[in-house]
């Protein structure tokens, strides 16, 4: 049994496996990492390793405290991973975008796939059918859209994510939902048509905080599922007791 946490820029998200099977997903604030994981150890006290992917300022240092109940990984970039990474700076991929890159890669063997991974930072990343991770693109989310505007302005409202009433906004505030929501959207289909003119058949993962939102707004056919992190940190877990 398994607790894969993935560690992002804003918030913790964790999940307990036993085999593929996930038993709970928690999700909390970074202040509340000690605590909520040793309730987590004392619910599930089978649990014997915890599979850490980071890409915030959280030390290892913070789990200093389970040492001695289980085994601790920091997924890192020295680890094996499933594909052959082409990144002309290996060592500045984020270790999300790899985990993700992982799990597609295992989960969806033998053909092309495209992973969205829309939260804090809205990422690409694109493996081929040869398992080689060709590289992507990283652009602002839904939430750091709506700050900029606020923060770079002199007048414009810091807004919560919304739904547009109308396409073409009829007010300050409608202008700012249909521009970042809308923005976004067609950000993400004209990415995906970018990728479908060099190859014209791939799989399309879309994961992160934002999932649920954006796929049922989107053009393409997806796999929508916002806990894909967590589930490709377990097949990581997996695939490195068979390779190590």
């Amino acid at each position: 049994m398994i607790l894969a946490i993935d560690v992002g820029n804003t918030r913790i998200k964790a999940a307990v496996f036993e085999g593929a099977t996930v038993l709970e997903n928690f999700v909390f604030l970074k202040t509340e990492l000690e605590k909520n994981i040793q309730n987590i150890l004392n619910k599930y006290e089978k649990v014997s390793h915890l599979m850490v992917s980071s890409v915030s300022d959280v030390e290892k240092q913070s789990f200093s405290a389970f040492e001695n109940l289980v085994n601790i990984h920091f997924v890192s970039h020295s680890d094996s991973f499933p594909f052959v990474n082409c990144y002309s700076t290996p060592q500045t991929l984020g270790i999300d975008r790899m985990v993700n890159a992982a799990g597609a890669t295992l989960q969806f063997p033998n053909q092309n796939r495209l992973v969205i991974d829309a939260g804090t930072c809205v990422t690409y990343d694109f493996i081929d059918e040869s398992n080689n991770y060709l590289g992507g693109a990283i652009s602002p989310g839904l939430g750091l859209r709506y700050a900029a505007l606020h923060n770079f302005t002199a007048k414009l409202p810091l807004l919560e994510l919304e739904s547009p009433e109308h396409f073409v906004g009829k007010s300050t505030s409608e202008s700012i939902h249909s521009g970042v929501v809308n923005g976004l959207v067609h950000e993400i289909d004209g990415f995906i048509a970018e990728y479908e003119a060099l190859y014209p058949k791939f799989i399309i993962i879309l994961t992160g905080g934002d999932t649920v939102f954006l796929a049922k707004r989107l053009k393409n056919t997806i796999f929508a599922n916002s806990n894909f992190l967590l589930e490709s940190l377990n097949q990581l877990f997996q695939y490195k007791i068979k390779n190590d």
